[in-house]
Formats: C-alpha cells, structure tokens, sequence
C-alpha cells in the first residue's frame, strides 16, 4: 500500500452522544462523542491519525453535538451524514459516588424526561458501502464494532488495499455475519463479560492474526497467528491505575493504542511488529486504559490534559513512576442541551 505521512483509519459502527451525568449534583451535565467506533476514531486523531468515521447522522441536536465534538479533534466529516440519515444514538451515563472505592455506572437508552427509548444505532447500507469503497484506496486500518453487510463490504474493500480491519465485538452477533467477518479481520478483540469466545477465529479460513480477550481488571490474553500455527494463549496484568474514577472507555482506549501502536503501516506494519511488536503495543493500549480510570466519562482525560502532558503521563506509567497528583480541568460545554426527538419542549423544561 502507499506509504502516507499520517496514517488514515476508516471506521462504522456505534457512534453515540454519551451525556455523563456526575455524582455532584451541582456539576453540569458533560455530552460527549462516544460509542466504541465514535470513541476510538476520536482517540486516533487525538495520537496523531487522520480518521474518517462513515455514518448516518441526520440535523437533530445530538448529531451537531457529535459532529462538534469530533471537530475538536480534527476527526474528518466527509462521511459521517450520509443518506439516509437517522438519529443520532443516545447513552446516559450516570456516575455515582464511588463503591468500596470502585466506581459504580449505570447507564441508560430511555429519556430521563419523556420515558422514551432513546435513539437506536442503525446500520450504514449497501448504497452508502458503494459510495465510500473509492475512499479507501489509502487506509492504514478499517475498524467495525457492529457487523452488517455494508460494514464487511468497506471491510473487505479496505483489506484488498493492504488495510488491517480490526473488528472489536461488544455483544454475539449473527453466525453468517461473523464467518464472514472472520475470513476478511486481521484482530479481533472482544470482552470476556459480553462474548465468552468468537468459534473458528484461528482455523485456516480466517484471516486473523490477532485475538484478544479483555478481562477486566485482570488485564486481557491474547493469542496470534504470526508463525502460521495459533499460539498458546498469553496474559498481561493490567497496568494499575493511579485514581480510579471512571471505567468507562478504557478498552476503546487499549484498542486505539493497539492500532497506534502496529497498525499505521497497515496490514505489512503489523506483520512486521510480529508477536513483541503486538505485546509492546497492547502494554501501551494497557497503559493508555489505566491513566483513561483517572477521569470521568470514556474520553474525559482528553478534555483535561494537554496532549505533550498526556505523552509524559503515559511514559511514567510504563515505567511505574506515576504520581497521581493531575490537576483535572475540564473543558465543560454547559450551551449544548440535548434531548430525544420525541421530548416536547414542556417535557424538556419541566425535568
């Protein structure tokens, strides 16, 4: 593939608004992009990629607040209205005072206000798939956290460029969908409380080079395909967290890392990093998840930190010379009100 000065990360699949409401009531309600799609292509173009998230989102508030905030990071917008546009997704995150000094969050699809379910991820389509294809030709990395005939379609149009496709499930999902998504993914990653395992991912017809499985906290194992032949499963303990304040994100953050890490050259790179590329990278992704629990909501460091702090940051956890004194700042958009298109304005301003 053509080599490019910074690298480019297409990718589908759930791109919500998170509002996080704290455990202060006196503290405004932050709305950010999130979902594992939204979240990781943010966090790319916050470590230097230029990412392209291919998606719905239609004029209603939650979709300008998404297309706003990933603004900020210089995520790029060329396919993220395309028709037939729907409403954004919405997730409320509710963080409430720390339990045995772990955090407690509970989250929410329904409207706080009108009871209503909030809206649902809708799959890009076939007609949208035709339309990006030509875009491709220059991807470092494909990421999908949803399957769906359109999303395989990119998937496979990327690989055919030399692109790694990293698939990172959140739930199982259709049988034919997934045989197919094996035959075309290079890394899979998927947590051990949502999918306890993805069948025939290291058998010959699969294209994967790399499985992992997240364990919570107790690190992740993983195994790869390096030497043709699967090999034994490895773990790595996860990186200790100086303040645990949220948990929320931190495996978009490992996967991002990952990506960050041996992706950037594409499919060549991350055979080129090999078995100790891929361990080095996953302690990065491990160290980035670890310093993400400091702050509250799933990307809530990159509102507080500078970017030249959070490389310092980052480098100390590794070495496990941490100190947890971070001064938290938060940039908070008090201006953007969000509700469900089905909330009448009394609804709204009676809650």
């Amino acid at each position: 593939m053509t080599a490019v000065t910074r690298p480019r990360v297409f990718g589908t699949g759930l791109i919500a608004l998170d509002l996080v409401v704290g455990p202060d009531p006196d503290t405004p309600v932050r709305s950010w992009t999130g979902g594992t799609c939204g979240n990781v292509l943010s966090i790319l173009a916050y470590l230097g990629w230029d990412a392209y998230p291919i998606a719905r989102m239609n004029d209603d508030v939650a979709s300008n607040r998404v297309r706003a905030d990933m603004r900020r990071w210089r995520v790029f917008l060329d396919w993220a209205n395309c028709a037939p546009t729907t409403h954004t997704p919405i997730v409320v995150q509710e963080l409430r005072p720390l339990r045995d000094r772990r955090p407690d969050p509970r989250f929410s699809w329904s409207c706080p206000h009108c009871g209503q379910w909030l809206p649902a991820f809708r799959a890009i389509t076939l007609d949208i798939a035709k339309a990006v294809k030509p875009a491709l030709a220059d991807t470092s990395v494909f990421f999908l956290d949803r399957l769906s005939p359109g999303a395989l379609a990119l998937a496979a149009e990327a690989s055919n460029h030399g692109a790694v496709v990293v698939l990172d499930l959140s739930s199982k999902v259709n049988e034919r969908l997934m045989a197919r998504a094996i035959s075309i993914t290079h890394i899979v990653k998927y947590a051990n409380d949502r999918v306890l395992d993805v069948p025939r991912v290291m058998e010959s017809s699969s294209a994967v080079l790399l499985e992992i499985q997240t364990l919570g906290g107790m690190g992740l194992k993983y195994r790869h395909r390096f030497n043709r032949s699967a090999s034994n499963w490895m773990h790595l303990n996860a990186v200790p967290a100086p303040r645990l304040m949220d948990t929320c994100g931190c495996g978009d953050w490992c996967t991002a890392g990952l990506i960050a890490e041996v992706a950037a050259r594409g499919r060549e790179g991350l055979l080129r990093a090999g078995a100790s590329g891929v361990r080095a990278a996953l302690r990065y992704g491990q160290a980035l998840a670890a310093w993400n629990c400091m702050f509250e909501g799933a990307r809530g460091g990159m509102y507080a930190i500078e970017l030249d702090a959070f490389k310092n940051q980052i480098d100390r956890l590794l070495s496990g010379h941490f100190d947890d004194a971070v001064d938290v700042r938060f940039d908070i958009d008090t201006t953007a009100i969000v509700t469900c298109p089905a909330c009448t304005p009394e609804s709204t301003s009676s809650g």
